[in-house]
C-alpha cells in the first residue's frame, strides 16, 4: 500500500465552499484550509466556542414531586399522560458551536497559478497548498496546542477576520496589531451580544527576511523568505492577558533553532502519527484509483480505494477532533455560525456512533476525550436525577454544549428529559476500553456506581408478573404508533438498565449481589405479532417502523445482550425488526447504525446495502468530512467518524470471552488486510483474507480461554500472554 495515496487526500483546485476545506485539529483547536492562492483563508475553531443563548443559565425541570402521579396514569392505561409532564417551558437548545475567525492571507494577483495542488496528510495532520513553487502548510499541534501555519510567499497581507457566515451583526469586535522584533502580533477580541462572555484570538507572526509594516487591523509583509504564524484562541469572561499569551507563543520559537516549523512539526508528529498508524486497512485497491483526488474517487462508490481512503480519513478526523472533548455533531470544525442542531454533543445516537471504533481501532485518545466530557459533568448528571426523578445517582442529558451536563433540551414532541438510558450508552466505550487493557479505571467504576444508584431508586414499580417496570420510558426519538411520546418499558431502557446494573456489579463485588438481583427482576424483551423485537416491551404498544433511530436494537449493538450465538431466538426477532425498519429521512447516522446492527447479526448483504446508501448518496464533501443528509446537505461528522467502526465490525468482533472473525463481509470486499485491531479479551489482532482463506495473527497480552466463532462454527481457543497465535481458516 502506498501511504501517500491512502493516508491522505488531495484536490487539484482550492475549496470554494468551507465544507470542502481540508481539516487539521488536536482535539482543542481546529483549522480549516481553503487553499486559494490569492486570498487564502484558514478558519480557526476551538471546542469551547459556544454562543450564549440563555442556555448557560438553564436548569433541569423540577418534576420529581409529580413523578408518582405520572407513573400511576401511565400504568393505568393513559397513553398520553407523559405529554403533560413538563414545567411548560419553551424548547431551549444548548449553546451553539461556532467558528472563531479566519486568518486571511492576501497575495498579489498573478496571471495564472500553475501546478496547483491542495492536500492533507493523515499521518502528520498537515494540510498544504502548493503552486508555482509557493507553499502554504498548516497543522494543529497535539504537543504544543497551537495552530502552526507556514507560508513561503514573499509578499502578502495578513489579517484576522471575524466576518464569517451567520456571525451576529452586533458581535463586539476589537482588533490589535503591534510590531515585534521578529514580525508582529495580531489579536482579535469578540464579545457576544448581551453577555459577559467573550473570546480572544492571538496570532504571533514570525517573519524571516523582508519588511513588515502595520496596515490596521492587519499587517503587510514584503520580500520575505518565509512567514510562520502561531495561533491560539481563549474563551473567557475576565479579560485575558494577550501579551502573556504572546510571550508563551514566542517561547515556542527559541532563537537557536533555524527551522522552528520543523521542530514544532516533529513534536506534534511524534504523538499524532503514533496514534493514527496503530490500525490500517488495505483492501487491495487498484493503484490508479488510489491516486485519484478525493472528489473524483467519491464518484466511484463501488471502489475498494474509496473505502480505504474513507476508513483512513475517518480515523484521522476522529483523532483530530478528540481531546478536550469528543467530536461534536460537526466534529471540531465549522465555517458557519449557524450550526445545525447547535453543533451539540448529541447523546442519544450521534456521539455514541462517532466514538464506536475508539476501543477496537486503538484510539484511547478518543476514549479519554469522551471520559473527560463525562467525568466533569457527573455533578450535573446528579442534578438531573434528583430534580426530574427524585433519585440518587445520575441521568445523562440528551444534548450538551460541553459547558453543562444538565437536561433542559426537551419538548412535547421530544420528551428527552424522560430518557434514562444515556448514561449507560455513554459509559459503554469506557467499559470496552477497560476490557481491552485488562484494568478497571476507578473513574469509570465510580460513574457506574452512580448509574446503579439511580436504578435502585427509580426501579420500584412492578407489573402483574412481579417484573420491574421502567416508567416513564422513552425510545429516542420515536413513539408508539398508538400512544404518546412517553411510554413504558422501551426496549432500549430495559437493555440499558440491565447492562448498567450488571456492569456496575462487575466493578463493585461488594454490591454485586444486590445489583444483579435488581437486574434479574427486569422484564424480558417482547416479540411482536410481526415476529420482530418490539420497540416497547409493554403489551399493547405498537411499533412505528419508519424511523432513523434504532434505539430498540441497543441490546444487539453496542451491547452483547442479544447475539446469534447466545440468544438465537431474540437475534432472529432483532433481525426481523431490522428488516422492517425504514430509513425515514435518510440520515447518515441511521444508515450506519443499521450497518452496525446488521454486522452483529451476521448479515453481510444488509451491511453492504447500508454502506451503499451512504457511498452512493453523495454524503461526503471533498474534504472527506460528511453530511447528515444525501446530496451533501448539512455538514455533520456522523458518517465520517462512524464508517471505520462499520468496517471493523464486519471483519472482527470481540467480547471478553469471544472472537468472531469475518462475520459480515460484503461481496465488495473479497480480500484485504486489517492490522492493529484491539480485542476486549486483551489481544492485538491482524487479519488478512481472500476468497479461499483467511489468516488471523493474535498477540495476547493476558492468558485466557475464549470461544472462536467463524462461519464453520465455534471452537475453544487457549491464549497465552506473550505468545502469538496464528489461525488459518479455509472456510470463513
Amino acid at each position: 500500500m502506498s501511504d501517500g495515496l491512502v493516508h491522505g487526500t488531495w484536490e487539484p483546485a482550492p475549496a470554494t465552499r468551507w465544507e470542502d476545506g481540508f481539516l487539521s485539529g488536536n482535539g482543542r483547536h481546529g483549522a480549516l484550509l481553503f487553499g486559494a492562492p490569492e486570498d487564502e483563508r484558514v478558519v480557526v475553531t476551538h471546542h469551547t466556542l459556544v454562543r450564549p443563548n440563555g442556555a448557560e443559565h438553564a436548569r433541569p425541570p423540577r418534576l420529581a414531586v409529580e413523578l408518582p402521579a405520572l407513573q400511576d396514569r401511565l400504568l393505568a392505561g393513559d397513553p398520553h399522560a407523559a405529554e403533560g409532564f413538563t414545567d411548560r417551558r419553551e424548547l431551549q437548545w444548548v449553546q451553539p458551536f461556532h467558528p472563531a475567525f479566519a486568518i486571511r492571507l492576501r497575495r498579489p494577483a498573478r496571471a495564472e497559478n500553475t501546478g496547483f495542488r491542495r492536500s492533507v496528510d493523515f499521518t502528520t495532520g498537515v494540510a498544504r497548498t502548493e503552486y508555482d513553487g509557493r507553499l502554504s502548510r498548516v497543522f494543529v499541534s497535539r504537543a504544543d496546542d497551537v495552530i502552526v501555519h507556514q507560508v513561503t510567499t514573499p509578499d502578502l497581507d495578513i489579517s484576522l477576520d471575524h466576518r464569517l457566515p451567520g456571525a451576529p451583526h452586533d458581535l463586539a469586535v476589537g482588533h490589535g496589531a503591534v510590531l515585534t522584533p521578529d514580525g508582529a502580533l495580531l489579536t482579535l477580541r469578540a464579545r457576544y451580544p448581551g453577555s459577559d462572555r467573550a473570546y480572544t484570538g492571538v496570532t504571533l507572526v514570525a517573519v524571516t527576511g523582508g519588511r513588515t509594516t502595520l496596515t490596521p487591523p492587519g499587517l503587510r509583509i514584503t520580500g520575505a523568505d518565509s512567514v510562520l504564524l502561531l495561533t491560539r484562541v481563549l474563551r473567557h469572561t475576565e479579560e485575558p492577558d494577550a501579551l502573556a499569551e504572546a510571550r508563551a507563543l514566542g517561547e515556542l520559537l527559541p532563537e537557536d533553532h533555524e527551522d522552528p516549523y520543523t521542530d514544532l512539526l516533529a513534536r506534534h508528529t511524534e504523538l499524532h502519527r503514533a496514534a493514527y498508524r496503530r490500525v490500517t486497512l488495505d483492501l487491495g485497491a487498484a493503484p490508479a484509483e488510489r491516486a485519484l483526488p478525493g472528489s473524483e474517487l467519491l464518484r466511484h462508490p463501488d471502489s475498494p480505494a474509496l473505502l480505504e481512503r474513507l476508513f483512513a480519513a475517518g480515523r484521522y478526523h476522529l483523532l483530530s477532533a478528540s481531546g478536550l472533548f469528543p467530536p461534536r455533531l460537526t466534529g471540531l470544525w465549522t465555517g458557519d455560525w449557524d450550526t445545525a442542531w447547535s453543533g451539540a454533543f448529541t447523546n442519544d445516537a450521534n456521539v455514541n456512533l462517532q466514538t464506536a471504533s475508539a476501543a477496537c481501532a486503538a484510539l484511547p485518545e478518543v476514549t479519554e476525550a469522551l471520559a473527560s466530557l463525562i467525568y466533569r459533568q457527573i455533578p450535573d448528571w446528579q442534578d438531573n436525577a434528583r430534580e426530574i426523578f427524585g433519585a440518587r445517582g445520575v441521568v445523562a442529558p440528551p444534548h450538551s454544549d460541553g459547558e453543562s451536563g444538565l437536561t433542559y433540551h426537551f419538548s412535547r414532541e421530544y420528551p428527552l428529559h424522560l430518557w434514562t438510558a444515556g448514561a449507560d450508552w455513554l459509559l459503554k466505550p469506557l467499559v470496552d476500553h477497560d476490557e481491552t487493557r485488562g484494568e478497571q479505571d476507578p473513574r469509570t467504576a465510580r460513574a457506574l456506581a452512580e448509574v446503579a444508584l439511580f436504578y435502585e431508586d427509580f426501579l420500584h414499580r412492578v407489573d402483574e408478573n412481579g417484573h420491574l417496570v421502567v416508567v416513564p420510558s422513552y425510545s429516542p426519538e420515536n413513539r408508539p404508533a398508538n400512544a404518546g411520546w412517553g411510554a413504558i418499558n422501551a426496549a432500549m431502557d430495559l437493555s440499558a438498565a440491565r447492562h448498567a446494573l450488571l456492569t456496575a456489579a462487575a466493578y463493585h463485588p461488594e454490591k454485586a449481589e444486590a445489583w444483579r438481583a435488581l437486574a434479574d427482576r427486569l422484564p424480558p424483551h417482547r416479540v411482536n405479532d410481526d415476529g420482530a423485537l418490539a420497540e416497547w416491551a409493554w403489551p399493547g404498544l405498537d411499533d412505528t417502523y419508519d424511523h432513523r433511530h434504532l434505539s430498540h436494537l441497543y441490546g444487539v449493538w453496542p451491547l452483547d445482550e442479544i447475539t446469534p450465538y447466545d440468544t438465537p431466538d431474540l437475534a432472529k426477532a432483532a433481525h426481523r425488526a431490522l428488516e422492517l425498519r425504514g430509513s425515514e429521512n435518510d440520515s447518515a447516522h441511521g444508515h450506519l447504525h443499521h450497518a452496525l446492527v446488521a454486522a452483529r447479526l451476521r448479515d453481510g448483504e444488509r451491511v453492504a446495502h447500508a454502506l451503499g446508501q451512504v457511498l452512493e448518496g453523495d454524503f461526503f464533501h471533498d474534504s472527506l468530512m460528511s453530511a447528515h443528509y444525501p446530496n451533501r446537505d448539512v455538514y455533520n461528522a456522523d458518517a465520517a467518524h462512524t464508517l471505520p467502526a462499520v468496517l471493523v465490525e464486519m471483519l472482527v468482533q470481540s467480547t471478553p470471552d469471544r472472537l468472531v472473525l469475518l462475520p459480515a463481509v460484503p461481496a465488495t470486499c473479497p480480500q484485504g488486510e486489517l492490522r492493529g485491531i484491539r480485542t476486549r479479551f486483551g489481544a492485538e489482532l491482524d487479519l488478512t483474507w481472500n476468497p479461499t482463506e483467511a489468516i488471523a495473527v493474535i498477540r495476547p497480552t493476558r492468558t485466557h480461554r475464549i470461544e472462536l466463532r467463524t462461519s464453520s462454527g465455534a471452537d475453544p481457543l487457549n491464549l497465552v500472554a506473550g505468545e502469538d497465535h496464528v489461525l488459518r481458516l479455509e472456510a470463513w
